[in-house]
């Protein structure tokens, strides 16, 4: 090592970081590595996730784990996990009183079907209406969902955890979640060709 050089991240991290390249992910879902946050946590790490139905990108969102030997407070650990999901949606759901706890459901039932074991859960649900006005006044008018969270995982193991992440991903989309006996196809990028189909 020479001066200036950063100490090698903890094994614990790297093995936490390893667990969120999964190896198998729904056709829909396009992930990707992101650069991540440097000053929440000594280590950090990220991936962005797109979800598409043909050409239209229904939703996307990123997940964050930080990583801090001393932990920090509120964590409950050394880990915690930072969400963000974002979705388009018609205007009659946005305006949908119960959609705040239906989303944030989305999520919990999601960690719970993958056995992501975690504490200290918290997080919003937000729906944001955009309106063109002046030379942007023929733009359509646009309703979202906003979804960002944080949880502190009980395993370094984080492959559920990416999994829920996923399936959260999708339920904004309106994509319902895959059965438990149907598995989903290895990952295939947009550029890639399309398989061949007989």
């Amino acid at each position: 090592m020479t001066v200036g050089d950063a100490p090698p991240a903890p094994a614990a991290f790297r093995r936490a970081v390893a667990s969120m390249r999964p190896a198998e992910v729904r056709p829909e879902i396009e992930l990707e590595d992101i650069p991540a946050p440097q000053r929440l946590a000594p280590y950090s790490a990220a991936i962005g996730a797109s979800v598409y139905r043909d050409d239209d990108e229904l939703a996307v969102g990123r997940l964050i784990v930080l990583f801090d030997p001393d932990g920090q407070r509120g964590w409950d650990g050394q880990f915690r996990l930072v969400a963000y999901v974002r979705a388009d949606m018609e205007p009659e759901i946005t305006e949908d009183p119960l959609l705040g706890p239906v989303a944030w459901s989305w999520l919990t039932e999601s960690l719970d079907a993958h056995d992501a074991g975690y504490a200290a859960a918290g997080g919003t649900v937000t729906r944001a209406v955009s309106e063109g006005f002046g030379n942007k006044a023929d733009d359509p008018v646009t309703t979202e969902l906003e979804l960002r969270a944080s949880w502190s995982p009980l395993q370094e193991d984080l492959s559920g955890h990416v999994a829920a992440w996923c399936d959260l991903m999708c339920l904004a989309a309106g994509i319902p979640p895959l059965p438990p006996d149907v598995a989903a196809l290895p990952p295939r990028r947009r550029e890639d060709p399309e398989p061949f189909r007989t």
